[in-house]
């Protein structure tokens, strides 16, 4: 790994689809999300203007991922 895909990584995930297509960010995750069972939602936000607000929302998480989890994985957090 260099280090520049290294400081890649820290910031935003990154997937390698089968056909050799690099994604990351949003657009990795609406791949993940359509080969999980949703297609129809990954498609419908991987279009124009969605998947800026998705890039945009994963932006906002990535950058503070530390508020993200305590409020997304509260519960977790109380056992």
């Amino acid at each position: 790994m260099t280090p520049e895909l290294r400081q890649a990584c820290a910031r935003a995930v990154h997937l390698l689809t089968p056909e050799g297509r690099m994604l990351r960010a949003g657009r990795a995750c609406l791949w993940v999300l359509e080969r999980i069972g949703y297609p129809v939602l990954a498609r419908v936000l991987a279009l124009p203007p969605l998947v800026w607000v998705v890039e945009v929302g994963y932006w906002l998480v990535a950058r503070n991922r530390g508020l993200a989890s305590r409020v997304l994985f509260r519960r977790g957090a109380e056992r």
